[in-house]
């Protein structure tokens, strides 16, 4: 049997009288994307220092790769990228600085700045100091910094935070390409259309606690509906929304009826989002 890549097992983490992370439980298999959704505070960045030995946890145990995070933390840390949203980059120094001092700091020879930084759609910009650099640059480069050990795990929290979309674009295409390359992509977001769009499956966390893990699909198909989003010509020629649901008794009936005795002007179906989902499921909505 295949060891997962990361192992969550009882993690739990408070700030003072705050229960941040509520002994939580999941896997996250090798060549996997697995998004971690929630709102601002709900427990998304204090998981991810658990999982990568920035914070020790209070109960529980997180494995990657195999080994016991707090006990071989170096080992562990060699052998991951992280990025998370606040850049801690130094900014004096020019992009090409950045990377090749990093890449010494891995002890990664023969180090190519300047393809990592073509990669991102950075290159012309190396010499640069990056106190120059707009946010969606310096988030691009906090990317290639995260690769440069070719990581197994790569830990991307908001990693497309207020970009631009041609940023972020970039930053996606890179998720997965990384993922073609079998690494394994935890990625923390509260964008639940980019979460369904990259994603493996999904966990919603809420208040510190995992109310769902599925694949996307799987949660549209429990927790959601389908429709048929429709506008027809009022008698005042102004047009009139309606909305038949789809996989009921009555669907095939209602839709000869609509055509029958209406003048369609517009037809197209609609799923659950995994925004409506994670609302139906927690009872409230991204913002908190």
């Amino acid at each position: 049997m295949v060891t997962p890549a990361i192992i969550a097992d009882q993690l739990t983490y408070n700030y003072e009288k705050v229960k941040a992370v509520d002994h939580i439980n999941f896997q996250v298999a090798k060549g996997e994307i697995l998004s971690f959704l929630g709102p601002n505070g709900a427990g998304k960045t204090t998981t991810v220092k658990m999982l990568t030995g920035q914070l020790h946890p209070q109960e529980g145990k997180a494995t990657l790769l195999g080994m016991d995070v707090v006990k071989e933390t170096e080992k562990v840390q060699a052998r991951i990228g992280v990025c998370f949203e606040i850049t801690n980059l130094y900014e004096q120094m020019s992009a090409i600085e950045n990377l090749n001092l990093f890449a010494k700091l891995f002890g990664v020879k023969d180090f190519d700045a300047e393809a990592a930084l073509k990669r991102i759609g950075l290159d012309g910009r190396g010499k640069d100091r990056v106190e120059t650099y707009s946010k969606g640059m310096k988030q691009r480069l906090m990317v290639a910094r995260s690769l440069i050990n070719k990581p197994d795990i790569l830990f991307l929290d908001e990693p497309t935070e207020g970009l631009d979309p041609v940023s972020a674009e970039t930053i996606r295409n890179i998720i997965l390409e990384e993922r073609a390359r079998g690494a394994t992509v935890f990625l923390t977001t509260h964008d639940m259309v980019e979460a369904d769009k990259l994603s493996d499956r999904v966990a919603f966390i809420d208040q510190g606690e995992i109310a769902a893990l599925d694949t996307p699909h799987n949660l549209k198909q429990k927790y959601g509906k389908r429709a048929i989003k429709v506008q027809v010509a009022g008698p005042d020629g102004k047009l009139v929304s309606k909305e038949i649901f789809l996989d009921e008794p009555g669907t095939a009936d209602s839709m000869r009826e609509l055509f029958s005795e209406e003048q369609v002007i517009t037809l197209h179906s609609e799923e659950a989002t995994l925004e409506d989902i994670f609302i139906q499921i927690t009872g409230r909505g991204l913002a908190g």
